[in-house]
């Protein structure tokens, strides 16, 4: 964390100079740090996969980009309405004779999870991963998809 140092103001209160500073460390903390490919480290690197939530009549299906991952290294769970997905890409074994000009291939661990509907039936939760992409298909349970009424207008 660092230090701002104190300066006298002579207006008084200058709310536009405050939120600007809060703005400036806001930018400073989520800026493009936390967009910038994970660097190596004493951790590994961190990243985490794109994914699509997609809220359908009967189901929902969340879709996650896992390149180059083979589906053991993928673990995915249901537990009091969180779907979490975690797996671990393993780093390829460095080669002594090549130098690399520039890396942004991702590996190390990584953590995802998303609270679900309460409407969802853990119980018959299916994932499939092809292509480096995995799909789960979440399906709602019966009293839980939406239902459409006639009302008669009298």
């Amino acid at each position: 964390m660092s230090l701002i140092p104190w300066k006298a103001r002579e207006t008084g209160l200058d709310l536009f100079e405050d939120i600007d500073d809060i703005q400036r460390e806001m930018n400073r903390l989520f800026g493009p740090a936390m967009l910038r490919p994970g660097k190596k480290g004493n951790g590994g690197t961190f990243w985490a996969p794109a994914v699509d939530v997609i809220d359908e009549k009967d189901t929902i299906r969340v879709r996650a980009d896992l390149p180059g991952m083979k589906k053991e290294e993928i673990e995915v769970s249901v537990d009091n309405d969180v779907l979490t997905i975690k797996g671990e890409k393993q780093e390829e074994k460095e080669v002594k004779e090549k130098d690399y000009i520039r890396s942004e291939r991702y590996c190390g661990s990584f953590h995802r999870s998303f609270t679900l509907p309460s409407g969802v039936d853990a119980q018959k939760v299916n994932a499939n991963y092809k292509d480096g992409v995995l799909e789960i298909t979440l399906p709602k349970r019966e009293d839980a998809r939406p239902k459409q009424v006639k009302v008669e207008i009298k």
